[in-house]
């Protein structure tokens, strides 16, 4: 899969809506056929920055994520609303799903 983590640095008076902003183009990238997750949290430490956690089935999927017309509409939404420009960590990893942290088990 193609495992993508990207900070989001949202200008202060945009941040509360952030959720609601970027809505139409979460929507419509957790609607790809190649989508396995694609889920925002906001900073504990940072009210101004938003964490995208999103992985794509394999490097087409990822393609065709980068070349929808939904990707294209959110390069002109997005950017107005943000500090700076995001950063990404981008890598190809096995498997298709979350693996358990062990060190952390928890019996019930």
């Amino acid at each position: 899969m193609i495992f993508i983590t990207a900070k989001f640095r949202v200008l202060p008076e945009h941040a509360d809506q952030w959720p609601e902003i970027s809505r139409p183009f979460t929507e419509a990238t957790r609607g790809e056929d190649g989508c396995l997750w694609f889920d925002w949290s906001r900073s504990l430490d940072d009210p101004q920055e938003y964490v995208l956690v999103e992985a794509f089935r394999d490097g087409d999927a990822g393609g065709a994520h980068v070349g929808s017309e939904h990707f294209k509409q959110a390069q002109q939404d997005l950017p107005p609303h943000l500090a700076e420009t995001p950063r990404i960590v981008n890598f190809e990893v096995p498997g298709t799903e979350w693996s358990e942290l062990g060190e952390m088990r928890v019996e019930r």
